[in-house]
């Protein structure tokens, strides 16, 4: 058990939370959430012993082991693959290393030998003798190939080192485990077996994550960061989100009978309850949610931004888009190749692929900032398209003016300061933060930005690469509901299970042979054993 007491952190006149008081207990699963700056990754931290807290303390059961997450990509450089995650296990690796050094000495001594007995005891009892093939295990499950398992980390590139580190925090069944945004660099399939290994996992674990599908999956809790405090609310993310909607409309309708709002949270709690038992985390979540109170369910203080992209202009013509033989190469490496398909009017299309270099050079080939491509593709005449790509730099790069001017610049006709005020207003920026200058917004003030700019065009035809990137939580779950509701066709990258699930009606796959194109969900493609085996096939002849 994890046990925090009266714990603050302050950095000068800021506070970042005050007076926090929580347990975390045995076989929960915790997201921690709260909007960018409110101290997510911090608060790890401070439970990991990296950073102290201003005040307060916290206190672990006895005997508990915790596994950290390591950020940093470059720690283990000079150590193998196979070493680096067996250092996962501090003390278990520490005996190996002792053990080890006593037999290579030259002049082994009897205290010697007592004591490497000593180590063999505690090896055994570790598992120490299971430890190699347990790592190498972890490595294949989480896509580590076994001729890399005794490179050196170094030779290694960014994404495979990322299962790496997390390879090694999982190492060895830690009875605690913190990890800070595991998910990144993930493909699916590994995604998959992560979710299958968490909702299984009988330790404490905390986690951050702006993957909502990854929350709902694992999470049995969700610790919400708001407003300085923290409070921890049963279920997963989903439950939390609507049921705090649920609980603000409530709030508004101030006329409602007490025992109207009272039937109709009891009758949101048994709907979850339900569905709960499709879940992964079925048992522990459904009976988490039977015995919650009605008092637990509060509105959230969150604020969420306007993102209404159903303003359009003319209307979409049947002639949308024709794509016919279309192949890219970088740097001698096939990204894709023979892409033919015609989009449809109406279709909101997921792009996806092993290799995010295909989606992102596909992306750039439509749009146009990539002439260097074979093949063809052709806009219908009734297209009027707008897109927002993941490096936005070009739309603020020797820019110094102010929010209202930046958004003028892309407004068509002569737009008053009142008018771009309200559609700066419905990305969260009010009052004074409008005259913010331009080329100092953080990532995802910027993503706010060019959201505002592509509602102004009125488009009918939206074009996204990983828009997700850099947002936070109440972000992205604005934008899933502004691509949902468009009326328009859309084709858009995004490694966010739930927007491409509830947003795309159509999935096409780039590999380096050729497409697969299909009219479905995302999880009636990723569970289709016929489209695994083709897409296996596809691959395997690259």
């Amino acid at each position: 058990m994890i046990t925090v007491s009266n714990l603050s952190l302050r950095y000068g006149k800021r506070t970042l939370f005050e007076d926090v008081n929580l347990k975390f207990t045995q076989g929960n699963c915790y997201g921690i959430i709260g909007a960018n700056g409110a101290g997510k990754s911090t608060f790890l931290k401070i439970l990991s012993g990296e950073i102290d807290p201003t005040s307060g303390s916290v206190s672990f059961t006895p005997g508990e082991r915790m596994a950290v997450l390591s950020q940093n990509h470059y720690a283990f450089d000079e150590f193998t693959v196979i070493e680096t995650v067996m250092m996962g296990h501090k003390e278990m690796y520490a005996v190996m290393k002792e053990k080890d050094a006593i037999y290579l000495k030259e002049d082994f001594s009897d205290a010697d030998g007592e004591r490497a007995g000593e180590l063999e005891n505690l090896f055994a009892e570790m598992d120490g003798w299971n430890a190699e093939s347990n790592a190498a295990t972890l490595l294949s499950n989480l896509g580590i190939k076994e001729d890399n398992h005794y490179k050196q980390v170094k030779d290694l590139d960014n994404t495979q080192k990322v299962r790496v580190l997390l390879a090694q925090a999982l190492f060895g069944k830690p009875d605690i485990l913190i990890l800070d945004e595991p998910t990144n660099d993930l493909d699916i399939n590994t995604i998959s077996w992560l979710e299958d290994f968490l909702a299984s996992y009988e330790a404490i674990v905390l986690v951050v994550s702006h993957d909502r599908h990854f929350l709902d999956t694992v999470c049995t809790h969700v610790v919400d960061i708001d407003f300085g405090k923290m409070t921890i609310y049963t279920g997963n993310y989903t439950f939390w989100y609507e049921s705090s909607q649920l609980a603000l409309k409530q709030r508004a309708e101030q006329n409602k009978k007490a025992e109207d709002k009272v039937k109709e949270l009891q009758e949101f709690i048994r709907r979850f309850s339900a569905n709960a038992s499709k879940s992964k985390q079925a048992t522990s979540r459904k009976k988490a949610l039977d015995k919650i109170n009605l008092d637990e369910i509060q509105p959230s203080n969150r604020k969420y931004p306007g993102i209404i992209f159903n303003n359009q202009g003319r209307e979409i013509g049947d002639q949308v888009l024709q794509v016919e033989n279309l192949s890219k190469s970088l740097n001698g490496e096939v990204l894709f190749s023979n892409i033919s398909f015609m989009a449809a009017k109406g279709d909101k299309i997921a792009v996806i692929s092993q290799n995010s270099l295909a989606t992102s050079a596909f992306y750039d080939v439509l749009t146009g900032r990539d002439t260097d491509f074979k093949g063809s593709f052709k806009w219908g005449v009734t297209v009027n398209l707008a897109d927002i790509p993941t490096d936005t730099a070009e739309y603020f790069k020797g820019k110094d003016d102010n929010l209202i001017d930046w958004l003028r610049e892309y407004s068509p006709g002569e737009k008053d300061d009142q008018f771009i005020r309200g559609f700066l207003g419905r990305m969260l920026f009010s009052g004074e933060e409008v005259l913010k200058k331009s080329n100092v917004l953080s990532g995802g003030e910027k993503m706010r930005c060019m959201f505002s700019r592509m509602m102004l065009q009125s488009a009918n035809m939206l074009l996204f690469d990983e828009p997700t990137n850099h947002l936070d939580l109440e972000s992205i779950t604005a934008l899933n509901n502004g691509m949902k509701d468009f009326r328009g066709n859309m084709i858009f990258t995004s490694r966010d299970h739930e927007l491409v699930q509830t947003v795309a009606n159509r999935i096409i796959e780039l590999t380096p042979s050729g497409i697969i194109d299909k009219l479905m969900t995302y999880d009636e493609y990723i569970s289709s054993e016929a489209i695994q085996k083709q897409r296996e096939e596809m691959y395997a002849k690259a």
